[in-house]
């Protein structure tokens, strides 16, 4: 795959999968637009990756302030090649008792917000006629989870929003897809004990969490010339615990 010298734009890029792509794309001499809602780990980033790329402090959850940011760099980069909309947060609870705070702040950090990423961004692929545009999911999108309501809702109007944009720019040279990621080795699941994990894995057919670098591996197929034929896919990994 030829990625080199295309030009990155990735949300979450401080998280577990964030992580892989970041590196996945490095590899391929890429150039990297990152962001992240914490000033402290956009530093880290910095230090990480040097100063050959761009860095963004992004607040999802706020429209108006990201409008706001989403205008700047729409400004300063014409040429995005990539957009990985892969930023995600929970705030769990069952749905009789999740507060309206909770719901409304799931909802804009991960779906909102990818309606504002790309509408910003979508005009200069279209003067480009060329673009690949990349959401990541989850399974539950599928599935449901409960005390997830908020969480689930979020991902399957992700999948729905970006099915509705491929039709839309198909003839433009654009490819949008999905990926829905299953359980995939992270912080959170560092946290789950013994019991937990192995009422994981017994509904995983290939026993065993999946590796941010799967995720990050099909991404970069995504973005590449290699699947110029593919739009409007959702994409499972998830070991098999889900096959539609």
């Amino acid at each position: 795959m030829n990625l080199s010298r295309k030009k990155v734009f990735i949300t979450g890029s401080s998280g577990g999968i964030g992580s892989a792509l970041c590196k996945k794309f490095i590899d391929h001499d890429c150039r990297l637009i990152l962001t992240s809602s914490s000033l402290e780990k956009l530093e880290k980033l910095k230090l990480v990756y040097g100063n050959n790329h761009f860095y963004y402090n992004l607040n999802l959850s706020e429209t108006n302030e990201l409008q706001k940011s989403m205008e700047l760099i729409s400004k300063e980069h014409k040429d995005i090649d990539i957009l990985i909309n892969n930023a995600g947060i929970t705030d769990d609870a069952l749905l009789l008792r999740m507060q309206y705070s909770q719901w409304i702040n799931v909802l804009n950090t991960n779906l909102n917000s990818n309606f504002i990423i790309i509408k910003s961004i979508l005009p200069s692929m279209i003067s480009n006629r060329s673009g690949k545009i990349i959401g990541i999911s989850s399974v539950v999108a599928s599935t449901g989870n409960p005390g997830q309501a908020n969480y689930t809702s979020a991902k399957a109007g992700m999948v729905a929003m970006y099915k509705s944009v491929a039709l839309e720019v198909a003839r433009r040279n654009i490819n949008v897809n999905i990926i829905s990621p299953g359980f995939i080795i992270s912080p959170m699941t560092d946290k789950l004990n013994d019991n937990q994990k192995n009422n994981i894995l017994q509904n995983i057919p290939m026993n065993k969490f999946g590796n941010p670098d799967d995720v990050a591996n099909l991404t970069a197929f995504l973005s590449s010339d290699e699947s110029s034929y593919i739009t409007g896919q959702n994409f499972h990994i998830n070991g098999g615990m889900l096959m539609v």
